[in-house]
This record gives C-alpha cells, sequence and structure tokens, in this order.
C-alpha cells in the first residue's frame, strides 16, 4: 500500500485539482493524507472531501511530513509537495521499481511547469545533480519504505533543507532509486520571485547548510526573499 503524505499552508486555489489528480491511485489503493500547517485561506475545507486523511500539525515541512507519517498506514510512504503532480502510474512504478532494484528509498526526474527556456535547463541540472549525489529534494516527490522511514528517525526537525538531511540519512542504507518517469512541480517559486535570483539564493542556502549553518537561519533568509 502507497500513503501520500502531502503537507499544506495556504494553498487554496490548487489544492483540489491537485487532490482530484490523484483520484486513480486512490480508487488503486493508495491513501492521501493532507497536513495542514494552519492555514487561513479555506485550504482544509477544500481538501478534506478529497483525501483520506486530514491531519493538522505545527507549521513546517518537517514537522508535517512526520506528522502525516506516523498516521500513514501504506508500506511505502510518499512525500509529495501540494503544487506538484505525479505520474498517471506513480504506484506502480515506485513498487515495481523497488522490488526490482531491492533499494528502500528514490525519487522521481521533475519537470517545471513554466516555458522559460531556462526551466528545462534547470530540471535537466537538478535531475543530474541528483544522480551523482545520491541527494533528493522535495521537488522530486520522494518515496522510502516504512521500516527505512522508522531507522532514519523521521525527517529532521529544521526549518529547511529537511528533504536533503533526510536523504543523508537514507544514503546510509544505499543509494536512491532514481525514476526517469516525471513528476511535474510548479514553476510558480520562479516566476515570482525571478529565474536567476531564485538559482542563486538557492545555491547560497545549500552552501552555507553544507558549510554548518543554522537551517532556522537559512528559512529567515528564505522567507525574506518570498
Amino acid at each position: 500500500m502507497l500513503s501520500i503524505i502531502i503537507p499544506c499552508l495556504n494553498e487554496a486555489p490548487g489544492i483540489t485539482e491537485a487532490l482530484r489528480a490523484l483520484g486513480p491511485l486512490r480508487a488503486r489503493g493508495a491513501e492521501v493524507i493532507v497536513v495542514d500547517g494552519g492555514s487561513e485561506d479555506g485550504t482544509v475545507a477544500r481538501a478534506a472531501p478529497l483525501a483520506d486523511r486530514m491531519v493538522t500539525a505545527p507549521r513546517g515541512r518537517a514537522s508535517q511530513m512526520n506528522a502525516g507519517a506516523a498516521e500513514a498506514r501504506g508500506d511505502i510512504l510518499l512525500f509529495l509537495h501540494a503544487d506538484s503532480a505525479l505520474p498517471a502510474d506513480a504506484d506502480r512504478l515506485i513498487a515495481e521499481g523497488l522490488r526490482r532494484t531491492g533499494r528502500r528509498w528514490g525519487r522521481f526526474d521533475v519537470t517545471i511547469s513554466g516555458r522559460h527556456p531556462l526551466f528545462r535547463v534547470i530540471e535537466t541540472m537538478m535531475n543530474l545533480r541528483s544522480r551523482l549525489t545520491g541527494i533528493a529534494t522535495g521537488d522530486q516527490g520522494m518515496f522510502v519504505t516504512r521500516p527505512l522511514f522508522a531507522e532514519a528517525r523521521g525527517f529532521p526537525d529544521i526549518a529547511l533543507m529537511e528533504d536533503i538531511a533526510l536523504s543523508s540519512r537514507l544514503k546510509r542504507s544505499g543509494p536512491p532509486l532514481c525514476l526517469r518517469q516525471r513528476i511535474t512541480t510548479s514553476a510558480r517559486r520562479w516566476e515570482k520571485r525571478g529565474i536567476f535570483r531564485t538559482i542563486l539564493l538557492m545555491w547560497r542556502l545549500r552552501l552555507a547548510y553544507w558549510l554548518g549553518a543554522d537551517p532556522a537561519k537559512l528559512a529567515l533568509r528564505y522567507d525574506g526573499n518570498r
């Protein structure tokens, strides 16, 4: 059984469409858990009829995803951003891929929804970097078996870079399964902030994180650039 865990905060404009797209997976047995971090725009009311479970948790992706994982009943946990869309046969791809390779976690390649030519470059570099480093990001739809997630003690309770931190823990069990099928993620982050500005910001934040900077301070810098 696949459990799809979606952390959200003020996602009312797009949450209905995002959850309806998961309907075929639910019909095949997947469960969808939406974890709200204190939305004030009607997200919960729109999401509740289209999810198997609504959970509330303190704001923060790590906190919310851990809360969703604690409620999940599936053998495989898939963490999905509210503005991302899975391949139609994601459940089969994950199950068959893990069984075929013997691996215990992984992610999809990513496509950015915008039409700007630079998005093709960005997504190509994201996918290549992930293959070379064995690090997955939230945009890529990370999935992990329940036992391995428990062994890794879940997402570290940090304000930013929780996906990178978890990937580093999961790598100790082996490399990720890198599926070439694409998850589509929204370009809104780059379009609102500016493509080059967003690229430079994320490079600076990741470098600072690897050099030991406090994730809470990095989160303030990230939020300050929204």
